[in-house]
């Protein structure tokens, strides 16, 4: 069933209105939240809505519970290929926990906490942003580990990031909604304004064992579920470009690279020549890549989850 979240009048008369699918079945009081779109530039969350939609419609029966997909928390800015709210200059996923009387994304983000609050658990599912491509992987912040990382590693993906990013989050809605007591989980997968069916299929599979485990499922093949690795920040290394140029990436996304192999080379298209060869600091699964090429001295190249770190753990 269609229903309205939340909604807001516009100009010259019109509304905006936060839908949500909610699919019901059985007796169970359990109910898990699909929330993305949050970014009008990730759009890898929208395959997993309608893949997931079309699957529970078709098993109806097999649910005992309810499922409510939020496909659009941004709709302005999916319509307009904005990364934030059109006209406000603003970023939704820092607009949490919004007020009753304020500006209409504040408005909004209330409703929509409102309406979330309440779930067993809510997956919050994000793409990279247009610049670098990321493997399926789940950001936890260190307060809320404990208690979400035995979800996240029902969700088939990659690995599992505990972070210390605490106080640069704390307007996002996973923020919000673990403060209010209910489990959140935030997803990174993909490249802004793509759809990498690959990666929607390895979360669609995670999210079908996650209701399995949860009891919402029943008398279905349950898929089989990569086991991810948990790192902490201090496993992550980070690679810089050292100049601007344009970034020509040489290694395998996804693979594990050795400490030195060749990463990629920023080329200097005037002078023909090479400006930089980056290289990898650390042997480890190369989770983040450069996906636009252009870069300037600073910008992220990549992403590198150590191997045999303290910290990482299967």
């Amino acid at each position: 069933m269609i229903k309205t979240s939340a909604q807001a009048m516009l100009s010259v008369n019109e509304k905006l209105k936060i839908q949500k699918n909610s699919i019901k079945n059985g007796n169970s009081k359990k109910r898990i939240s699909i929330v993305t779109g949050t970014h009008g530039d990730e759009l890898e969350g929208q395959y997993i809505c309608y893949t997931l939609g079309k699957y529970l419609n078709e098993n109806i029966s097999r649910l005992n519970g309810t499922v409510d997909i939020y496909p659009a928390l941004n709709p302005l800015g999916i319509d307009s290929i904005t990364r934030g709210i059109p006209n406000y200059d603003l970023d939704m996923n820092r607009t949490f926990p919004g007020t009753e009387s304020g500006t209409m994304p504040e408005m909004i983000a209330h409703e929509i906490l409102e309406d979330i609050k309440g779930s067993d658990i809510c997956i919050d599912i994000h793409a990279s942003n247009i610049f670098l491509m990321e493997i399926p992987q789940i950001r936890i912040s260190v307060p809320t580990a404990e208690m979400l990382v035995p979800y996240a590693k029902m969700l088939n993906v990659d690995f599992v990031w505990v972070h210390e990013s605490a106080t640069v989050l704390e307007s996002t809605l996973a923020h919000s909604l673990n403060s209010s007591g209910t489990k959140t989980l935030v997803v990174e997968m993909g490249v802004g304004m793509r759809i990498t069916k690959e990666y929607c299929s390895q979360l669609m599979n995670g999210i079908i064992n996650l209701l399995v485990n949860l009891e919402m499922l029943k008398d279905v093949d349950v898929p089989q579920v990569r086991e991810p690795v948990v790192s902490l920040d201090g496993a992550v290394g980070f690679v810089n470009s050292p100049s601007a140029g344009i970034f020509v990436p040489e290694a395998s996304f996804g693979n594990i690279i050795e400490e030195g192999s060749i990463i990629g080379n920023v080329v200097n298209p005037l002078t023909a020549k090479i400006t930089e060869q980056v290289t990898a600091p650390c042997s480890g699964l190369l989770f983040t890549l450069r996906e636009y090429p252009v870069v300037y001295g600073g910008s992220l190249i990549a992403r590198i989850l150590r191997q045999n770190e303290g910290g990482s753990e299967k």
